[in-house]
């Protein structure tokens, strides 16, 4: 049995991933952590789930909860790269979903698989846009500048960061087989008299509205035809289901930093 702790619990993908720990047969909840001050502190896990009472309560003590479990599970917008190395020191290994890191919280995690952690860290945990990342490396190698490349994403209204962290690895994908730069060649949106569309660029597009849990696309455009790779996720459990599959990937791994790609033996 993989025993598993939850870090923002409460939240939306917090709820769905004890959901669908309480209906495994090999992984176990015994921790589920909030930020301090959170009403649901000291409430039921299962509960606040609504998966009914499990009797581990919702807590801000993540030393406390990391001992004797496997694995931590991470989807919060907190001190990701802390929250890693509190796991790792008493033993337990991460899975990290939270996107927008900046430099330094990803160099730390480096830092942390150099000196022993397992960490798994992806901008997203689903096995189909994980697919979706290697194909679009593939494709974008295959079909040549010949080919421009758009990217389009659309989540939910309450998503604060933009680009979704997706978006951004599809940009990184595709870039690097076109011998480009994320940084330097990727266009956000178009506005005004931009000029002819070049071969060194790729067109970066964020939409928000609704509900919409998230989708991708990336556009390949030539004269006379067009090629689309889309993924839409409907329901968060596929990014639960994923988180899942990494910890238990993770219960056998050597230390090291990993992303979905290792996981789904796609390297």
């Amino acid at each position: 049995m993989i025993k598993v702790v939850i870090i923002g619990a409460g939240g939306r993908m917090g709820r769905r991933l004890i959901a669908n720990i309480m209906e495994s047969d090999d992984l176990q909840l015994v921790g589920a952590i909030e930020v301090p001050g959170n009403p649901l502190l000291g409430q039921d896990a299962g509960i606040v789930a609504g998966c009914g009472a499990n009797k581990i309560l919702m807590t801000d003590d993540l030393k406390a909860v990391c001992v004797g479990a496997d694995a931590v599970i991470n989807f919060s917008t907190g001190n990701v790269a802390k929250d890693a190395e509190i796991a790792t020191a008493a033993g337990c290994a991460s899975v990290i979903g939270t996107t927008a890191l900046d430099d330094a919280e990803k160099a730390k995690l480096r830092e942390l698989a150099d000196n022993g952690a397992r960490i798994v860290f992806a901008p997203n945990m689903s096995v189909g846009v994980n697919l979706l990342f290697h194909l679009c490396g593939q494709v974008s190698t295959l079909l040549g500048e010949d080919y421009d490349i758009e990217i389009v994403e659309m989540h939910h209204n309450l998503k604060k960061d933009a680009p979704s962290g997706t978006a951004v690895r599809l940009g990184e994908i595709a870039a690097a087989a076109r011998g480009l730069s994320y940084e330097k060649d990727i266009r956000h949106g178009r506005e005004g008299i931009t000029g002819a569309r070049t071969k060194k660029e790729i067109g970066m597009h964020a939409l928000r509205g609704g509900d919409v849990v998230g989708d991708h696309t990336v556009i390949y455009a030539t004269g006379g035809e067009r090629l689309e790779l889309t993924h839409k996720a409907s329901s968060r459990d596929t990014f639960a289901k994923g988180a899942l599959r990494a910890a238990r990937f993770l219960a056998n791994a050597k230390p090291g930093l990993y992303d979905m790609q290792d996981v789904l033996g796609l390297k």
